[in-house]
């Protein structure tokens, strides 16, 4: 690695498993606490494997703690549900996790926002941070549309193999795309958004028109119509007034 000096030197360098394989070898008292929260994580894991809900709970009170707003966790607990949902439709495919399902999403994610998804997250200044936590209500919404019928294309029409695969991602993604360039046209702004949780959470509460709420909530409804989804009851259903 660059030196202060500015010359390349040798550098020990470790990534976060390594560090907490080192932390667990360290004989010393003050290493202790390290070492108690390592085996309270390591059961709380082992918990949600035989209660699954447990990490539900456990991520509802995180993004609680994070300042997330209600209508967004609703909507991030679907999309955590959808996407499982999608990726047992890929296993049902043969396909693997790894570099076919990372492949595929970044079909799905360019389909609809004309982004890959490295472009996407640099366009919101993440690096290691997870995509769908830093969407607004409206990408979040859409990229569940594109993931949704992806797989209801898939289980429809049964591909084959990866090549036929990649065509029923583009096929859903564009479902989402149209929706996208609907709003567009009807609100005059652009859904892909620069903005990232880190951003958006530090700004104060800004009402949004009448329009643009009547607008939003009309696709949410269509979505949860077209795909006859049950809204995870954490917190209470958004209302919609004066939309079908």
């Amino acid at each position: 690695m660059r030196a202060p000096d500015g010359k390349m030197r040798m550098t020990d360098v470790a990534d976060t498993e390594q560090l907490f394989r080192l932390i667990q070898s360290i004989p010393s008292p003050k290493a202790e606490p390290f070492k108690l929260w390592l085996a309270q994580v390591a059961a709380e894991r082992l918990d949600e494997l035989q209660d699954p809900e447990l990490s539900i709970d456990r991520a509802l009170e995180q993004y609680m703690k994070l300042g997330y707003s209600e209508a967004w966790i609703n909507q991030r607990l679907k999309s955590i549900e959808i996407r499982k949902e999608l990726t047992d439709e890929w296993k049902k495919r043969g396909l693997q996790e790894g570099v076919q399902f990372a492949t595929l999403t970044d079909i799905i994610t360019q389909a609809w926002s004309d982004r890959t998804t490295k472009e996407y997250k640099m366009l919101k200044g993440l690096k290691k941070e997870n995509l769908r936590d830093n969407m607004t209500n409206t990408e979040l919404i859409l990229n569940m549309l594109a993931e949704a019928s992806t797989k209801d294309i898939s289980a429809a029409t049964v591909p084959k193999d990866f090549e036929e695969i990649k065509k029923v991602e583009k096929q859903g993604g564009n479902v989402a795309r149209v929706a996208r360039k609907e709003l567009e046209a009807k609100t005059g702004k652009s859904v892909v958004s620069a903005l990232n949780a880190k951003s958006a959470l530090s700004m104060p509460p800004k009402n949004k028109s009448q329009a643009q709420k009547e607008i939003e909530c009309g696709l949410i409804n269509r979505f949860i119509a077209d795909h006859n989804l049950r809204i995870i009851p954490v917190f209470s259903p958004m209302k919609c007034s004066g939309v079908r």
